[in-house]
């Protein structure tokens, strides 16, 4: 079954409507919950009218920030830890009275519907005592009067540093010195279902049904927000529209735990609108990065420095550990003796920033691979040339955290696969020296990536395996299809292992923290390597013990000779007795009942980097400042492929947000009071399908030796090189170096102008 393009095994379910989501499973009488948003920016409240509200016909009950639990909780889908050096920052309340960004939650309304939950709201007062608001992060680092977080000297959440060798003494060596500063945008996930949840009081405790990457860490976070022992908590997890990072935080969930427990455990449902969704949930974290290098005369690296801001918004989320993972990426991939790199990460008063497909990654490689270029461009080399030039080639580690390793590197693969299909030769050349308002270039871009967390942070995954009584097996898994194809991959592992056919294994969609085993979640491209560990062992367990049975029905047969191959259990090359009989016999033997079931906890101590490039031609109209998409591949070394069909979507996916993140998605804040200028989807601009071009595919299958089936990340990488290969070929089409994503109209044309390569006045 590995290597196989079977069908998903959720897509009866989703075509038909079968699938039930969240809003779907909503039980009759459901309270409606509503969140009373700040109207400024950073400020206290100092005084909340409720009178009214409570008053109207219909409000069941109105909650203030002065009614929730005073202690904070932390949010972000990490696995906790027993030390508390190792723990995220607490810096969250489930309603707050000191305001930190627009938008922020100061009340809710629980009502018998939508319509007087909104209405209520309305009729609550609210007065301010506002301070200055501010949302660039080189600015709030040097401080404010008073910090946004009242425990704090300054506005820096966290700051780390490395260093590699001799940076000033590589610089001094080298024959040319460049720099650069580049900066990436706040954007957000727009996934398709909103984040929902409906929480109930069951025998004394809390179950919340909610749209969560992360359904046993959201189990945790809820306990700690509301003080509560953890197993008074059941989390349950449905079929889910859609995540990419967002729903890898603990959003509304630990509110509406506390409001159920507020109208004596009666259902109450927290629906957000999308506008919320992008204001109050999480975004993307704009990054700023100072880059230098200094390379020989034969353009080889000598040395590197990197120093980024990451703008954090108003709670610390995932904090540090984007900003960190980008600084890690710095080290990996390219060949230079010494390296130098230290990250900021700062409160300011704009919507909180947390994990999002690539996890940092995306900035950084925007950085990396914009510097890659103006470094090649700054020594007059072949930018394809200059990265084989300096490319780590094979095995490699990473000379601070020794378990992540690329074990296998496909990356001179991928780069010839890419250059190939784009006939980057050939079209380097054509597009030289170009003039008039319409021009074409070809760019392109490369990264690594690694898989899973480990050992940064802890990776557990459990899977369960039980023998049905017709020889089918039932999988339960504590990992989460999130709509990735993760419920199919699994099931193609485990009728791998147990040499059967898709048709005999049944999978599990819904999580349930009652019954599914514990597994931190769906994120850092994990699932397939980690949760995949744990599934193969478990299926081999079940396997081994299907086999130890058999042995007790054929007692003149060599154990050494049984073998499970095609729902068979074959002696001497011979069928000896079906499964299914086997399994009938587990069950209801009068002398020999067993039945067969397995169950493992894996923590995986193992980690891998997958690599690949993008290659991209673009078309740029420089009087209307408007890039054409005309060809673009991805090219991925994830080792050996699970799944050939699921991988190229993945792939079209991840390339589909990356070529948005270049050219058109962008949150815009109000500078004096933080507010989204454009949080919704209408502007909020999204690549569509009239924008989109044909997206070309393509792999290296290395088998990874440390993949539990040869494989290693896929579901984040491919939306991180697209940005930096479209602004490079920009650059090759036009000779302007633009160092701030995404290229929209009006920023080309500004460039445009300033370079003089239209009229001043031009319209």
């Amino acid at each position: 079954m590995i290597g196989k393009s079977v069908p998903r095994v959720d897509a009866y379910e989703k075509v038909t409507g079968r699938a039930k989501f969240t809003e779907d499973l909503i039980p009759q009488g459901c309270l409606t919950a509503k969140i009373l948003h700040a109207s400024i920016g950073n400020g206290i409240v100092t005084s909340i009218d409720t009178k009214a509200a409570e008053a109207l016909e219909g409000v069941v009950k109105v909650v203030t920030f002065k009614d929730v639990p005073d202690h904070c909780y932390p949010t972000p889908g990490h696995p906790w830890s027993v030390e508390p050096a190792h723990q995220d920052v607490a810096d969250r309340n489930l309603l707050t009275g000191r305001v930190r960004y627009y938008g922020d939650d100061i009340a809710a309304v629980i009502a018998e519907d939508e319509i007087t939950a909104s209405r209520a709201l309305k009729l609550i007062r609210v007065e301010y005592e506002e301070y200055p608001v501010e949302i660039h992060p080189r600015k709030s680092m040097q401080g404010s009067n008073p910090p946004i977080h009242f425990d704090k000297k300054d506005n820096v959440l966290a700051r780390s540093n490395y260093m590699v060798g001799d940076v000033e003494k590589g610089m001094k060596e080298s024959e040319t010195i460049v720099r650069g500063t580049y900066k990436t945008p706040i954007v957000q996930h727009c996934h398709i279902e909103n984040p929902i949840s409906y929480a109930y009081m069951e025998k004394g405790r809390v179950v919340v049904v909610t749209s969560t990457q992360i359904p046993h860490i959201v189990r945790r976070v809820i306990s700690q927000a509301l003080g509560i022992p953890w197993g008074r908590v059941r989390v349950i997890k449905p079929y889910i529209g859609g995540g990419f990072g967002n729903k890898q935080d603990v959003l509304y969930e630990p509110l509406n735990a506390f409001l159920t427990t507020q109208v004596g455990g009666r259902p109450v449902k927290l629906d957000i609108s999308r506008e919320e969704t992008f204001c109050n949930t999480r975004t993307r974290h704009s990054i700023e990065f100072d880059l230098a290098a200094g390379v020989d005369k034969e353009g080889r690296l000598l040395a590197k420095d990197m120093h980024s801001y990451s703008n954090q918004g108003a709670y610390a989320s995932h904090g540090h550990a984007i900003a960190a993972n980008g600084l890690t990426s710095w080290r990996l991939q390219y060949a230079c003796p010494n390296i130098r790199g230290e990250a900021y990460t700062v409160y300011t008063n704009t919507p909180v920033a947390g994990a999002m497909r690539g996890y940092g990654i995306p900035q950084v490689c925007f950085a990396i691979e914009c510097f890659m270029d103006d470094v090649a461009n700054a020594i007059h080399m072949d930018p394809l040339e200059f990265r084989r030039k300096n490319l780590i080639r094979g095995y490699y580690e990473d000379i601070y955290l020794k378990p992540i390793a690329a074990n296998s590197n496909g990356i001179f693969e991928c780069l010839k696969k890419g250059a190939d299909y784009i006939r980057w030769d050939e079209k380097r050349k054509e597009y030289a020296g170009q003039s008039g308002s319409i021009r074409r270039g070809v760019g392109m871009a490369l990264f690594s990536y690694k898989t899973g967390v480990w050992p940064i942070s802890l990776e557990i995954s459990g899977a369960r395996l039980s023998l049905n009584q017709d020889g089918s097996v039932q999988v339960i898994l504590g990992a989460t299809e999130i709509g990735q194809g993760a419920d199919t991959v699994f099931s193609q592992m485990v009728a791998e292992t147990l040499q059967t056919d898709m048709e005999h294994v049944h999978i599990m969609s819904t999580q349930d923290t009652d019954i599914s085993p514990f597994d931190t979640g769906a994120y850092a491209s994990r699932q397939t390597f980690v949760t995949g560990t744990a599934v193969r062992h478990c299926a081999e367990i079940l396997r081994d013990k299907i086999l130890a049975y058999a042995k007790t029905l054929l007692p003149d047969i060599d154990t050494t000779e049984l073998e499970l191959r095609d729902n068979w259990i074959w002696a001497g090359g011979e069928r000896a007795i079906s499964l299914s009989a086997l399994a009938e016999e587990s069950y209801y033997s009068l002398t020999n009942s067993s039945v067969l079931t397995a169950e493992v906890s894996e923590q995986v101590k193992r980690n891998t980097i997958a690599t690949g490039c993008c290659f991209a031609e673009v078309e740029v109209d420089l009087k209307l400042g408007k890039i054409k998409i005309l060809h673009i591949i991805n090219v991925h070394d994830s080792g050996k492929l699970i799944n050939p069909q699921l991988a190229e979507m993945q792939v079209q996916g991840g390339m589909s947000m990356g070529m948005g993140y270049g050219i058109s998605e962008q949150l815009l804040l109000d500078e004096k009071t933080g507010r989204p200028l454009n949080g919704n989807l209408l502007d909020y601009k999204m690549m569509t399908m009239l924008d989109t071009p044909e997206i070309k595919v393509d792999f290296v299958e290395l088998n990874d030796p440390i993949g539990p089936y040869g494989n290693k990340a896929l579901g984040e990488p491919p939306a991180i090189p697209c940005a930096p290969a479209i602004r490079n070929a920009v650059l090759h089409a036009t000779g302007i170096a633009f160092n701030e994503n995404p290229l929209t109209p009006q920023k080309l044309i500004d460039g445009f102008r300033k370079h003089g390569l239209i009229a001043a006045d031009s319209r």
